[in-house]
């Protein structure tokens, strides 16, 4: 997967957009987008899974945030032949889904689309560390965080790494300029 595949697919816009995390950026990823189609939501699905799997991190089960991690969680899994649980979010905090559990002992590997301030992907973490579990990696489509590695000393194994530049809003030339702000995140702005 690259940027330019992405991009001719609708999954990178440019224009001004508040992201999830709160922050503002000239760049906006919809990564299901990308993953709509099935065929290429498994080919990137393979390639992390291949990526974990040379570099000694196949796990006892992938774990996802909801909702941006839930298709390539699976796609991950599926290359992986692990089972897939999911995160969500329920009264402001990060829990796993009903009806999951992860043991102690078990070594999970976390899987996002887009890691911009990872914010998600470290409540998640602490949700698995809470219940025992060992998180052994983290795993995304793209990384934008600005950093190679945002989890240190845990790896992430991103299929894109890219530095599209973000601002507070207080910062934003783009709102300096005038221009019309698009929210389109799934994050519920109160949340950053």
């Amino acid at each position: 997967m690259t940027l330019d595949e992405l991009t001719a697919c609708g999954a990178h816009r440019r224009g001004h957009f508040r992201l999830s995390s709160g922050l503002h950026s000239g760049d906006y990823l919809q990564c299901a987008l990308f993953l709509a189609h099935p065929t290429r939501a498994e080919r990137a699905g393979l390639e992390l899974g291949e990526s974990l799997r040379a570099a000694g991190s196949a796990p006892d089960v992938v774990v996802a945030p909801a909702m941006g991690g839930l298709i390539i969680g699976h796609e991950v899994a599926r290359a992986l032949d692990r089972p897939f649980i999911f995160t969500e979010r329920k009264d402001g905090a990060m829990t796993l889904r009903r009806g999951f559990a992860v043991a102690s002992g078990q070594t999970v590997v976390i899987v996002e689309d887009v890691v911009t301030t990872g914010k998600s992907t470290r409540e998640t973490i602490n949700v698995i560390e809470n219940l025992g579990g060992e998180v052994v990696a983290m795993a995304s489509l793209v990384n934008r965080s600005g950093s190679p590695e945002p989890f240190a000393p845990l790896k992430l194994h991103a299929l894109v790494t890219t530095s599209f530049p973000t601002w507070s809003p207080e910062d934003c030339p783009l709102c300096a300029q005038g221009l019309a702000i698009d929210t389109p995140g799934s994050r519920p702005l109160g949340a950053v």
